[in-house]
């Protein structure tokens, strides 16, 4: 056991491998019994190693048994630069406690390109898609922003200038950074309508400034997007509806919805652009419908939201355990809303919204029964009427909402 029972050092490494390690982070190094890495960091290092080395597998969990048979003896972590933004450092603190582990960071990709463009780190949106999907960096499309996102090979730079493209931000200014604070560093700039940079290194970053353009797709910063940004076969809770549902199911940072009837996923899908830690379950029973949610989830950003082809509440004992549910359809199901509320926990919250005479009656049941807030939500929209307009109504929606105690 090392000082103060810190058997497990975490090393950050950059591009420039021996010359950019502190004195104590090689000392650490040349100690330990095990040392564990990529190959190209442990090309970097090898010159310092006195003990074992082991290349992750894949995943890299299962170097862990490995890692944790030596307990108590040195054993040293190499990764690239800062390990605990986006990197390894998170899953090792999951199985070692963080008293028996020294990290020591490097620079971390975002903080070089930071430096190297002269931008404010804490201005920036820092995203990585390395091994995610590419949508990901959808909400962070907002104008004047400044992106720095970790890529996953080298033909994410191209792929993201079509995506920029697609969405109507082909103005936007990207700058590859590759190999950073290494001997090949190289850093090139081609705005997304243009991008033909060729031979990109598989190891870099892209730095994205983007302009106000008006006929840009921009995802609000309110819940509410426009129902024309869904694709769907009418199954849609509509935008004005969707806003006062959301506000009703109140999101906190990381928590988990089950949407149950969730026809386009419209409230699954804003829930979790709410939050980047929120999750949510999409349950729907129609398998286009299903695939429909898909396409929706990718398209808006969130291509995580997870989706469950089957019937509430038949699929519900399969799913991890809510924080808030929202049952947009199937209320009159057997046993659905009590289901549902009882896979809450104190605190959980639970919407429902029914426009037919037999949902409305059995929202007003549980309204009695169990409490909460009922609400009647009635919109009107102008529409012609001869050389004049008028306000037609459409369907009324009644809303429960209840807080489990």
């Amino acid at each position: 056991m090392t000082a103060a029972g810190r058997w497990l050092t975490i090393a950050g490494v950059g591009e420039d491998g021996l010359d950019g390690l502190s004195s104590a982070a090689r000392t650490l190094i040349a100690q330990a019994e095990l040392v564990v890495g990529g190959h190209r960091h442990l090309a970097l290092i090898a010159s310092l190693v006195n003990g074992e080395t082991l290349a992750w597998p894949s995943p890299p969990q299962a170097a862990f048994p490995a890692i944790l048979a030596r307990r108590g003896a040195p054993v040293c972590v190499v990764a690239t630069g800062d390990p605990f933004l986006y990197g390894i450092g998170s899953l090792l603190a999951g199985i070692v406690p963080a008293t028996e582990m020294l990290c020591l960071p490097g620079v971390s990709s975002f903080s070089l390109a930071a430096g190297r463009l002269g931008w404010a780190l804490q201005d920036c949106a820092m995203v990585s898609l390395h091994g995610r999907r590419l949508e990901r960096i959808v909400p962070h499309l907002q104008p004047y922003a400044r992106i720095l996102a970790l890529s996953w090979d080298q033909t994410t730079p191209r792929l993201l200038a079509a995506l920029l493209v697609r969405l109507g931000f082909g103005d936007a200014r990207m700058t590859v950074c590759e190999a950073m604070g290494g001997p090949g560093e190289r850093i090139r700039t081609a705005t997304a309508d243009g991008f033909a940079l060729d031979g990109t290194g598989p190891l870099n970053l892209v730095a994205l400034e983007l302009m106000a353009s008006r006929h840009a797709r921009i995802l609000p910063l309110t819940a509410g997007l426009p129902d024309s940004f869904y694709e769907h076969d009418g199954q849609l809770t509509k935008q004005d509806i969707r806003t006062v549902t959301l506000a009703a199911l109140a999101p906190r940072r990381g928590e988990l919805l089950w949407d149950i009837g969730a026809g386009s996923g419209s409230v699954g899908i804003e829930w979790m652009l709410a939050s980047a830690a929120n999750r949510a379950v999409a349950i729907e029973r129609d398998p286009a419908r299903a695939g429909r949610i898909a396409c929706n989830a990718a398209a808006l950003g969130v291509p995580g939201l997870t989706i469950v082809n089957g019937s509430a509440p038949n699929v519900l004992p399969e799913l991890p355990r809510p924080d808030a549910v929202f049952i947009g359809g199937g209320a009159t199901g057997a046993g659905t809303i009590d289901a549902a509320w009882a896979a809450l926990p104190g605190g959980g919250r639970l919407v429902a919204n029914g426009v037919t005479i037999e949902t409305v009656a059995a929202l007003t049941h549980r309204f009695k029964t169990l409490g909460g807030s009922l609400k009647t939500i009635q919109i009107a929209h102008s529409a012609p009427a001869g050389g004049f307009t008028v306000m037609r109504p459409a369907i009324a929606v009644t809303q429960w909402a209840a807080v489990k105690p």
